[in-house]
């Protein structure tokens, strides 16, 4: 046996492989070197382009400057302002023009902005190539009907109301009577008014003036919800028209409290919102529903 393994082991021809084997090993070990080298030279400049370019196309919005655009809509004619024309950012923010066709919106160096009106949008005009920011004026292809030589004068709510509260002052000016103290004009010291103390125990009189005065503030926070949520208003943004419209005003009129404090974007989205519900069959929200009070 162990002259067997003498033949089968033989010290030169293992010295040849060892040789070799080493040889093609350190031949493989330069060859993956110069591969990672020329891997390290064109993928790392590669890599570090691609990020640097991430970082530029990624805005951060916190670092975001904004401007302010204004200007003003007209009809296809430029001689008549359009009031309650949707303007838009690609930026998600939105806000309409007013009476007077004016509007005046934040935007980003990045954005565009667009108009809208029944549901048909401009082109978008982008941020950096609006020479005149503070007077970007546009025309929409509307036509305004005019009736010409007849002069209409428009229901004035805020003029109404200033003349309501001033006729009816001595209501509006109402307080409970209550003992008053009085100092006398000549020295005599100090009393109690005399017409207050009367005024107390004048019962029916001051139940039948604090329930007149009630009346009275109730009726003007109805003219004011009848002033905002009024039928021309929504029947441009639902398209309702007759007695649905009337049953939709009636079902969806908002609280006073809400009318009073939303800005006219939030006013006419929550149109919008109690039409889609309108549509589905579900009340409208007690967050918005009018609510009596006591």
């Amino acid at each position: 046996m162990k002259k067997q393994l003498a033949r089968l082991y033989n010290p030169q021809a293992y010295k040849l492989i060892s040789r070799c084997t080493l040889h093609y090993l350190l031949h493989f070990v330069s060859l993956l070197a110069g591969i990672t080298n020329v891997l390290h030279r064109i993928f790392i400049p590669i890599l570090s382009f691609v990020i640097a370019v991430a970082l530029l196309c990624t805005e951060n919005p916190a670092l975001a400057q904004y401007y302010k655009i204004r200007g003003t809509v007209y009809d296809s004619s430029m001689s008549y302002p359009m009031e309650s024309v949707s303007v838009l950012t690609t930026s998600g923010k939105g806000t309409f023009t007013n009476a007077d066709g004016h509007y005046e919106i934040e935007v980003m160096e990045k954005d565009s902005i667009w108009f809208s009106y029944l549901n048909k949008p401009t082109v978008k005009f982008s941020v950096l190539k609006i020479s005149n920011p503070m007077a970007f004026d546009i025309s929409l292809q509307v036509n305004v009907p005019v009736l010409k030589e007849v002069k209409i004068r428009l229901k004035n709510y805020k003029q109404d109301s200033t003349q309501n509260r001033l006729d009816y002052a001595k209501i509006f000016n109402y307080q409970k009577p209550k003992l008053k103290p009085t100092i006398s004009n000549y020295g005599a010291g100090v009393g109690f008014d005399l017409d207050e103390i009367i005024n107390m125990f004048r019962f029916k009189r001051n139940r039948n003036l604090a329930s007149f005065q009630k009346r009275l503030l109730l009726d003007e926070q109805d003219k004011f919800i009848d002033h905002r949520f009024n039928k021309a208003l929504v029947r441009r943004l639902t398209q309702l028209d007759g007695n649905v419209l009337d049953s939709f005003m009636r079902v969806y009129r908002p609280s006073y409290m809400f009318t009073q404090f939303s800005g006219d974007y939030d006013f006419q989205q929550f149109i919008r919102f109690s039409f889609t519900r309108f549509k589905m069959g579900l009340p409208p929200l007690s967050i918005y529903k009018q609510v009596e009070e006591e």
